[in-house]
């Protein structure tokens, strides 16, 4: 299974919505085989932060036996989304589906206010306008000396603005459809490069990469100019049919184009829509048949890499970025320790749960640590963040890049790293 199904939300479909979460609850059998996987649960021990005891909470509201309450809420909000739970499970529960239903639940009933608040929120982090604005923002936030001034007075150790300013601290300059174009040399296939959103200012490094290497192999690299949001976030908080509706304009640009992403979280998404050929870049490369005069330059180096939730359980494959770093004569891939656990980033959730997202985040770096890598490389935009934000913070002397960046260094050509230690 990839990203979870759509649900209605609209008020003809409530009773639908209700049954439709109580069918698919009813498949767990509460055998608990899913708790060791889940990283909430490990970090508090309670029932209540488990996948099991979720699921119960949500079959409860579901059947109108539980209140939608602010403390059964926190223990929703609390879910990663990680998915590692139904990997885990031997009865096949549709664990991701659970949870998008359930936040699309609860966000109806909230208060016309609190509905508008949370939408526009969203509107603006997908919007390739909004992550513009954001970008410059960031940008003066640190040219004006805000940032170490936040630093200095303990303000950016606060949970809410401390969030922000992990995040302002690595923003970098938006890609700009316009800055993709193919290279006259390019003769084969016409492949369509998913931009997103805030990869657009988190990774512009790696979308020029892509690019690179995708022309290099060949390939003429387009950008469709109604491309947009994948729609994830929005599904993920609660609201799928604005979700769906950013899907469907994402599929209309592509115009039944190989549509290639950098980051595993949206290609995930995309996934979920069959009117969209959806690859993962890493896996796509890595299986390509290289030109046999294209060679990379030796790259003696010790690489950690990260594996993000969205690719091992959501994509379900873990080797892509070892498969494509394996070219690369001399580099040593190696996995960062537990990645089989969530690093905290979890889409908005670093910025909704920080105090919970930073706890998660500490074991990972502390691995990297004793590792001693001097790089370390992952496939997810919101993860690329919150692990070089922790970089930062821990002093480690780490570069963290996205694979593709890598291998463009190797091509010879030289890319910016917008995802790395101050």
């Amino acid at each position: 299974m990839l990203a979870a199904a759509p649900i209605a939300t609209d008020p003809m479909n409530q009773q639908a919505l209700n049954d439709r979460l109580d069918r698919l609850a009813d498949q767990c059998v509460k055998c608990g085989l899913c708790i060791p996987h889940c990283p909430t649960y490990r970090l508090r021990l309670d029932e209540a932060e488990s996948p099991r005891g979720r699921i119960a909470l949500i079959q409860g509201l579901a059947q109108g036996r539980l209140a939608d309450s602010p403390r059964l809420r926190d223990h929703l909000a609390s879910c990663l989304e990680c998915r590692a739970c139904e990997v885990a499970c031997p009865s096949l529960v549709q664990v991701g589906a659970l949870m998008v239903g359930a936040r699309a639940l609860t966000h109806r009933n909230n208060g016309p206010w609190r509905r508008w608040r949370a939408k526009a929120w969203l509107d603006v982090l997908a919007s390739p306008e909004g992550t513009r604005v954001a970008s410059r923002l960031a940008a003066f936030y640190r040219r004006t000396g805000l940032a170490r001034l936040a630093e200095r007075t303990g303000l950016a150790r606060w949970p809410g603005l401390g969030a922000y300013h992990r995040v302002a601290r690595q923003l970098g300059t938006p890609a700009r459809p316009a800055s993709l174009r193919a290279a006259a040399e390019a003769t084969g296939d016409e492949v369509e490069l998913f931009l997103g959103c805030v990869a657009r200012s988190a990774q512009p490094g790696a979308l020029a990469a892509a690019q690179r290497v995708l022309e290099r192999l060949g390939y003429r690299v387009r950008v469709a100019p109604g491309q947009g949001c994948c729609g994830a976030m929005h599904r993920h908080n609660g609201l799928p049919e604005a979700a769906d509706r950013l899907l469907g304009r994402t599929a209309s640009a592509a115009s039944g184009r190989l549509m290639i992403g950098i980051a595993s979280a949206c290609v995930a998404e995309l996934k979920s829509d069959p009117d969209i050929d959806a690859r993962e870049i890493c896996r796509f490369l890595a299986d390509l048949a290289w030109p046999s005069d294209l060679r990379l330059r030796p790259l003696e180096r010790r690489i950690a890499v990260h594996e993000p939730c969205s690719h091992r359980n959501q994509l379900r494959d873990a080797t892509a970025a070892y498969d494509l770093l394996r070219r690369l004569p001399g580099a040593e891939p190696v996995a960062l320790p537990d990645n089989a656990f969530c690093c905290g980033a979890a889409g908005t959730y670093l910025l909704q749960q920080p105090a919970t997202s930073r706890a998660l985040l500490a074991p990972k770096l502390e691995a990297l640590a004793e590792l001693g890598a001097e790089i370390l490389v992952t496939t997810n935009t919101g993860c690329a963040l919150h692990l070089a934000a922790g970089v930062r913070e821990a002093g480690l002397a780490v570069e963290v890049l996205h694979p593709l960046e890598l291998i463009a260094r190797q091509l010879g050509d030289e890319v910016e790293h917008p995802v790395r230690p101050a």
